[in-house]
């Protein structure tokens, strides 16, 4: 892992402030990445709850190829995507 990019995971992982981690974001990233990480995170929301990819990629607007990266991720074994879900929909 890269070491800049292990900083901002230490740093997020210190934060337990959702406003504070969503200015962090918000300040690093441009809006465009903004709602590409926003709609990457309904993906595999929606993959999870079973919508077929072909319905999402019609809703969305959104190519087959960005689902199926998502839809890979939740198959392997022990996918922190599904992890994350899981937490989400507990802590939620």
């Amino acid at each position: 892992m890269d070491k800049h990019f292990s900083e901002i995971c230490e740093f997020l992982a210190k934060t337990d402030d959702a406003k504070t981690i969503a200015r962090f974001l918000e300040s690093l990233l441009t809006p465009k990445e903004v709602k590409t990480l926003s709609s990457r995170w309904q993906i595999v929301k929606l993959l999870d709850q079973g919508v077929p990819q072909r319905k999402i990629a019609k809703d969305l607007h959104l190519s087959l190829c960005k689902i199926t990266r998502g839809s890979k991720e939740l198959k392997k074994r022990n996918s922190i995507l599904k992890k994350a879900i899981s937490q989400y929909q507990t802590d939620g």
